[in-house]
């Protein structure tokens, strides 16, 4: 027997065969969204976005099932019967307004210009305003659900982006019948059933002990936003594992699969990787290392902790208490460089020696020890989501001189990201939830050997590897083994069914003393520029978005 996870990310989806016995992978399929992100302007359109938008085409979605569930079956040669189950995970918080029968509203003609109308992406930043506004009257009404959240509600999550449709764009808000994760929608269109999964209320909705804050919350937001969970939501949630329902006929013909197909209720890229990787027992922070870098940690009991994305009951294993943290930039930083910074000698040098951009600056890099290049970074150039939750935070680089070449910036920049997983460690340890060991998952560990021993080295923690390459797949895969009745729990198809690789990469000790005392300057900095001593960043970029201009409507 086989089962299917897809894993959404940031700019494709991919696909994984996996046989239920033993969690082997026997096909693996990637589909490029046709759209990508669209952060520029809306497709066809000439029209230019704002700063900070990031939005998606829910039809690129559809065409991943079209492409890679036939693939896989394709290259494996397993028939359509022997597969018992799908499941999928996801980008969160990745929302969209759809009508009443599931139909997205950037689909209909009357609202294709729009930019409101589309998939608002999980790094759809432009809802910072309203992020503020949840805050504020969430802290002025003293309201219990905020300090599960760190203290903080992120402009990445729902009603921040909910609200921001509702106050720019009021038509396009009457117009959704249902406001929804993509994580659902992409089950709603393959079983034919509308869920809502638990893990992405409780992590990005604000949803805690099943229930939602008051309508007297929401209605202080807004007098219209009142009825915003009655009207457009669901107060029905799906626990991870269960079967929602099987695959429409014109799901199966989609897909290749048989109708009827088991279809287990949607989650998180990040929180599926975690029993991917084995792990079920709190003391092991796992990290899903891609574009931007989740942090994941269980644990038996509750705490409240500084910029955390949330902690939700059951949200990652059942039985624990899941926590979430994360960083808004990792790969997208280091793409970020290659792609508008490096001068061309490298690029030569980089197809001279064989190597793509990002191997030959990790090669060059690596000759260097720590502290040689006289640089400290802070990782902001997306934001900060943990611990500050600040997306109106950008980068810095301090140190360079005349000197200065890309392949230390490009070391310097691995290193932010390294010291700004110390600091979220750091603010866990200190509540009391113990972080022995570091799992990485995700393809930037797999490719950057220099940046796994930067990672132990800053942290002082050991670091392994996940066993697989595709470990959100993966733990897709095992959900929809246990959808399908092939085992009880998650805890049991973790133990058959996850991987990961025996090698651990420990501090080197000479390299810790040093980025110690890089580290203490980086939190002076990252205190200095993030806790309201001096808000040029935010100044830069209100004036940014002044000269730019902003959408209405």
């Amino acid at each position: 027997m086989y089962t299917i996870g897809i894993d959404f990310g940031t700019e494709s989806g991919r696909a994984v065969l996996v046989d239920v016995r033993d969690g082997r992978e026997v096909a693996t399929a990637v589909h490029s969204y046709a759209n990508g992100v669209i952060d520029q302007h809306l497709p066809g359109s000439s029209r230019s976005l704002p700063p900070d938008w990031a939005l998606q085409d829910p039809m690129d979605y559809i065409e991943v099932f079209k492409h890679t569930i036939p693939a896989v079956l394709r290259q494996s040669g397993v028939k359509p019967e022997e597969v018992v189950g799908i499941a999928t995970d996801f980008t969160a918080c990745t929302m969209l307004p759809v009508k009443r029968d599931g139909t997205p509203l950037s689909v209909l003609p009357e609202w294709s210009n729009n930019p409101h109308a589309w998939i608002k992406l999980w790094k759809h930043h432009a809802a910072q305003p309203q992020a503020d506004q949840i805050n504020e009257t969430a802290r002025r009404m003293g309201e219990s659900w905020l300090q599960n959240y760190g203290g903080k509600i992120s402009s990445e999550w729902f009603f921040s982006k909910a609200l921001q449709i509702l106050k720019e764009a009021p038509d396009v808000y009457a117009a959704a019948d249902r406001l929804i994760e993509a994580a659902d929608w992409v089950i709603w269109q393959l079983t034919g059933v509308e869920s809502r999964n638990a893990c992405t209320a409780g992590y990005k909705a604000m949803v805690q002990n099943g229930n939602f804050p008051s309508r007297e919350y929401f209605a202080a937001l807004d007098p219209r936003f009142a009825d915003v969970v009655d009207t457009k939501m669901s107060r029905e949630f799906a626990t991870l594992g269960a079967n929602v329902g099987g695959l429409t006929e014109q799901a199966a013909q989609w897909t290749g699969l048989r109708p009827g197909t088991a279809v287990a209720v949607a989650n998180v890229d990040a929180h599926v990787a975690v029993p991917a990787v084995k792990v079920t027992k709190p003391g092991t922070m796992v990290m899903i290392m891609g574009t931007s870098t989740c942090h994941m940690i269980i644990d038996s009991d509750q705490q409240t902790v500084e910029g955390m994305c949330g902690v939700v009951r059951d949200g990652i294993i059942p039985g624990y208490y899941g926590y979430e943290a994360g960083q808004s930039g990792v790969g997208d930083i280091f793409a970020w460089f290659v792609n508008n910074a490096v001068p061309p000698e490298y690029h030569e040098a980089a197809q001279a020696a064989g190597m793509d951009l990002h191997q030959y600056l990790e090669t060059e890099a690596a000759k260097q020890k720590p502290g040689e290049h006289g640089l400290i970074a802070l990782d902001w150039w997306n934001g900060n989501r943990s611990t500050l939750v600040d997306a109106d935070l950008t980068g810095l680089l301090v140190g360079a001189t005349l000197a200065t070449r890309a392949p230390e910036i490009y070391r310097a920049l691995i290193e932010s990201t390294a010291y700004g997983t110390r600091t979220i460690i750091e603010s866990f340890e200190g509540r009391g939830i113990p972080v022995n060991e570091l799992v990485a998952a995700g393809g930037l560990p797999e490719k950057n050997k220099l940046l796994v021993q930067i990672y132990a080295d800053v942290t002082g923690k050991p670091m392994k590897l996940a066993g697989s390459g595709q470990s959100p797949a993966l733990g897709s895969a095992m959900h929809a083994a246990v959808a399908a009745g092939v085992y009880p729990d998650i805890h049991a198809a973790a133990e058959k069914m996850g991987k990961i690789k025996d090698e651990v990469v420990h501090p080197i000790a000479e390299n810790k003393a040093i980025y110690d005392q890089l580290y203490a300057d980086y939190k002076t900095l990252y205190d200095y520029f993030g806790r309201g001593q001096n808000d040029v960043m935010k100044r830069l970029k209100k004036i940014r978005r002044e000269a730019r201009g902003g959408i209405e409507g």
